[in-house]
Parts: structure tokens; sequence; C-alpha cells
């Protein structure tokens, strides 16, 4: 494995975070994800966000996209423990200026005729949709970098909000650049 990337620095909260993206090729089987989120319980390894879905058209693999937490363990340690897992097919670590990222974040909020045109404004600076309308609320819907996901989420703030998700990043490498990967070998028997 080549050097370490360097670790996303973003902010919860005000906070400072050091996170480490992964990508994750696995075996889409029943339980492969339970025992994913397993290795991180038992090993204390803290997850900051966590998206998958089939990979690349193909129903035999998903991708998993991990954002861990670089402060709760260090990367080759995570890496050799996923490595481990017997359905992993490969694990690739994606240093932020060589990935694009991207979140979804849908919020719905509580409007009324005093500022209904202030979050209009906030969502048209922001490059969000209004994706539903009733008499007394709007739900929005931005696809966007994790940045702007959370610059629209602090906008928000100042609205009476009913309820508001995100789905946590998911990346891929930017082309031209190489991200550093680990192929397992899979084998039949049961990970750590």
């Amino acid at each position: 494995m080549s050097a370490t990337p360097e670790p996303f620095l973003g902010t919860t909260s005000h906070t400072p975070v050091r996170h480490h993206i992964l990508s994750v090729l696995v075996e889409n089987k029943a339980g492969v994800l339970a025992r994913i989120a397993g290795l991180f319980a038992r090993r204390g390894f803290n997850i900051y966000s966590l998206a998958v879905a089939p990979a690349e058209g193909n129903a035999r693999f998903s991708r998993v996209t991990i954002v861990v937490d670089a402060e709760s363990a260090p990367l080759d340690q995570i890496v050799g423990q996923l490595d481990k897992l017997v359905n992993v097919v490969q694990i690739t670590d994606l240093a932020p200026k060589d990935a694009l990222e991207r979140e979804l974040l849908i919020a719905t909020v509580t409007v009324g005729d005093d500022n209904r045109s202030a979050l209009l404004d906030t969502v048209a600076a922001s490059g969000a949709s209004i994706v539903d309308v009733d008499s007394t609320s709007l739900t929005v819907m931005l696809a966007g970098t994790p940045g702007a996901c959370d610059h629209i989420e602090k906008s928000l703030e100042s609205f009476a909000q009913v309820e508001l998700h995100r789905t946590g990043r998911v990346a891929l490498p930017r082309l031209g650049r190489t991200a550093s990967a680990r192929t397992s070998t899979m084998t039949e028997g049961t990970g750590p």
C-alpha cells in the first residue's frame, strides 16, 4: 500500500474532525454490512458516515463508502482489519484532493408569509431544489459536496425545521488520479 492519504479536515458543531474516506468493494451477500459494522464496533473505530449501494450495475458486488474518524485508530489498522473480512474484495483509500465526494440533504421546513421569500432566497443561493410544497411547509433537496450540505444546513437553522436528513458521503477517485487500493482474495470461512 502506498503512503497514507491526508485526512479530510472538516467541522462538526464547530469542532475539527479528521476523516479518511474508504471505498470498499464487497460481495453482495446477506450479513456483510453487519460484519463491517460489528468490526468497527468491536475495535472502537468511529464511523462518521456510511453509504452502501450496488456497484457498477453488478448485482454481485456492492460499494461501501465509509468515512472514518482518523482519531479513533490508525488508518493502516482499520484497513488491515477490513481486509481480514471474507467478503471484502477491494479497499481503496481516497485522499480528499483525489476524490469526488457528494452527499444528499433533504429538509422539510415550516414557512409562512413572513419568511417564505427568505427561504426561497436561501434555496436559490445554495443551488438546492424545492421537491415538495404544501400550505405550511417546503421540502428542499441538495445533492452536493459535504461543504455545500453543511452550508445549507446551517442556513436552514434560522427556519423552523420539521425534519432534516443527510445520506452520508459517497466518493470515487477523480479521473486521472490513482488511489491506493488493496485487493483481498475471497475465500470461504469467517472473518475476525
